[in-house]
């Protein structure tokens, strides 16, 4: 199964329908899919964690549709304890068939090899960061955006913890600021949906949403609902005086 060109653009919201389990990505339909998103993601650590055997691929219906390939880590989200090399095995032997590729910021030291070999093979990845607590300070985020840029992924993405109103507008606003990447934002929790909706719109160019019955994050929607709903959206932009 080859990889499939999947491009981000500035301006441009996708939709990312993220498989919840093993059962969710096997029922999947090939139609189904593409009419939910425009990339699917493979959570790795949750076909692991879900008793995946060793075989054909269990995406292997889906080809010919972009797929991003995760394998996260424990502590901002991942299913399991799985060591850095072994997250890292299991990303490496899916290059070929990977449209985009998901690092934490937290694993580009760890991942040094498979960055290399990404860019040696022309995949494209982006680096990511998870707080399920609290949204980070600006500072945190700005400081993570520009690690993203330098090691060279082609956006950065956040998912944080949103508690107020006051946290929705301010992830809102860090979506909008200019940090030299393309930037993926998303609050996490109760007020999940409404940021992500604001941030679709702010200019987020992957929006997660779930495929199947299990959602991946706290507060996410169903992936085809997310995708008529930011249709509906008219982008925003800052209007300069």
């Amino acid at each position: 199964m080859a990889n499939v060109e999947f491009r981000l653009a500035s301006g441009h919201p996708q939709i990312v329908g993220s498989f919840g389990s093993l059962k969710d990505l096997c029922q999947a339909t090939p139609a189904e899919t593409a009419a939910a998103c425009d990339i699917a993601e493979v959570r790795l650590d949750l076909l692991q964690a879900d008793g995946k055997q060793p075989g054909p691929s269990p995406w292997q219906h889906l080809q010919g549709f972009p797929l991003l390939f995760t394998a996260r880590r424990k502590d901002e989200g991942g299913a399991g304890e799985m060591e850095d090399t072994e997250r890292a095995d299991l990303l490496f032997a899916v290059l070929d068939e990977a449209a985009l590729v998901d690092i934490e910021v937290a694993s580009i030291g760890a991942m040094g090899g498979l960055i290399a070999e990404m860019k040696s093979k022309g995949v494209p990845w982006i680096a990511s960061f998870h707080d399920f607590e609290k949204l980070p300070e600006r500072e945190t985020l700005v400081n993570a955006a520009a690690a993203a840029r330098e090691a060279g992924a082609v956006a950065f993405k956040v998912a944080a913890r949103i508690s107020s109103p006051a946290d929705v507008a301010q992830l809102a606003d860090f979506q909008l600021g200019g940090h030299g990447i393309l930037v993926s934002s998303m609050g996490m929790g109760p007020l999940a949906p409404v940021s992500r909706l604001l941030c679709a719109q702010c200019g987020s160019v992957l929006n997660y949403g779930f495929l199947g019955k299990i959602a991946t994050a706290p507060g996410q929607w169903d992936a085809a609902m997310l995708r008529n709903a930011v249709g509906r959206l008219a982008p925003f932009k800052i209007q300069k005086n």
